[in-house]
C-alpha cells in the first residue's frame, strides 16, 4: 500500500502550525517528495519519515513557497553523508531554474557530493513522471502564473488514485488530471489569477467524478476553514475535508 503524507498546506505565507504546500509519496521503493519548502529535512523527521529513503523529487512549479527548500536540503543531504543519486523531475523552464539557483551557491563545487539527475518533462497532458512495481505517477500542465503540472498517483498494487491541482485556475486539464479518482487534492489560495477558490475546487471535482475533495493550499492566516469547506459543499456532493500538515492518506 502507498502512503500520501501532506507535510504543509499553507497558500505562500505560512503561519506556525501551516508549512507552504508539499507532501510526500512513501512506497517499499521509491520515496516521492513533491515539491520542496522550508526545511524538509526537520518535516520528514516531524512525519516520522527516514529523508536517507528519498529516491526523487517532482517540483510543479519555480515559485519560492514551493521550490525554496531544495538548497537547503541537498546541503543537508550532502552533510549527512548521502550516496545514492537522486532524482529530480519537473518542466524544463523549472528545472533549468533550479540548476541556476545551486550554480549561484556553487553546488560543484562541494566535495564527494551526490549525483543528482534531473528529468524534463515535455508540456503534455498525462505524460509519465516516473513509475515502479508500486506507484505511477503522471502530469499534465495546468493553468498557473508560470508554467506549472499537476500530477495523478495510481497505486498499481491496489489501483487508488489520488490527484493534485498543484497552483491553478479552474482547467479542463484539471478535470482530466483527476478523472474518476479516489481523492482530488485541489488548491483553494482563492479565486484570482492562477488560482481558485473552494467552491471552483469544488466544481472541479464534480466535473471529474472524484470521490473525496481535500481543500489545500488556503489562506491559513485568519483561517476560516467552515466557510472553505461550506463553499466547497456547495459545488461537490461528495466528501470535502480540510487538508491539516502532517496528515497521512493510504491508498
Amino acid at each position: 500500500m502507498l502512503q500520501l503524507v501532506i507535510l504543509g498546506t499553507s497558500y505562500a505565507i505560512p503561519d506556525e502550525n501551516h508549512e507552504n504546500t508539499h507532501m510526500v509519496v512513501v512506497g517499499r521503493q521509491r520515496m516521492v517528495l513533491i515539491d520542496c519548502t522550508g526545511h524538509p529535512t526537520l518535516r520528514l523527521g516531524q512525519a516520522g519519515l527516514d529523508f536517507h529513503r528519498l529516491t526523487d523529487i517532482i517540483l510543479t512549479h519555480f515559485h519560492p513557497d514551493h521550490v525554496s527548500g531544495v538548497a537547503p536540503f541537498l546541503m543537508n543531504l550532502w552533510l549527512l553523508g548521502r550516496k545514492a543519486p537522486l532524482h529530480i523531475h519537473g518542466l524544463a523552464s523549472t528545472l533549468d531554474r533550479t540548476e541556476q539557483m545551486m550554480e549561484l551557491f556553487d553546488w560543484k563545487s562541494w566535495p564527494g557530493f551526490f549525483p543528482v539527475e534531473f528529468h524534463r518533462l515535455p508540456e503534455e497532458e498525462l505524460v509519465t513522471v516516473l513509475e515502479s512495481e508500486e506507484v505511477r505517477i503522471l502530469a499534465s500542465p495546468v493553468r498557473h502564473i508560470i508554467p506549472t503540472i499537476g500530477l495523478r498517483i495510481e497505486s498499481l498494487l491496489s489501483g487508488g488514485t489520488v490527484a493534485y491541482s498543484g497552483d491553478t485556475e479552474p482547467c479542463p486539464q484539471v478535470v482530466r488530471l483527476a478523472q474518476g479518482t479516489r481523492l482530488l487534492i485541489h488548491e483553494a489560495a482563492g479565486a484570482s489569477y492562477g488560482h481558485s477558490s473552494a467552491a471552483q475546487a469544488g466544481e472541479i471535482a464534480q466535473a471529474a467524478g472524484a470521490s473525496q475533495l481535500y481543500l489545500v493550499h488556503y489562506p491559513t492566516r485568519d483561517l476560516q476553514a467552515d466557510r472553505l469547506i461550506a463553499a466547497a459543499r456547495e459545488t461537490f456532493r461528495g466528501p470535502v475535508q480540510l487538508a491539516v500538515d502532517l496528515m497521512q492518506v493510504d491508498f
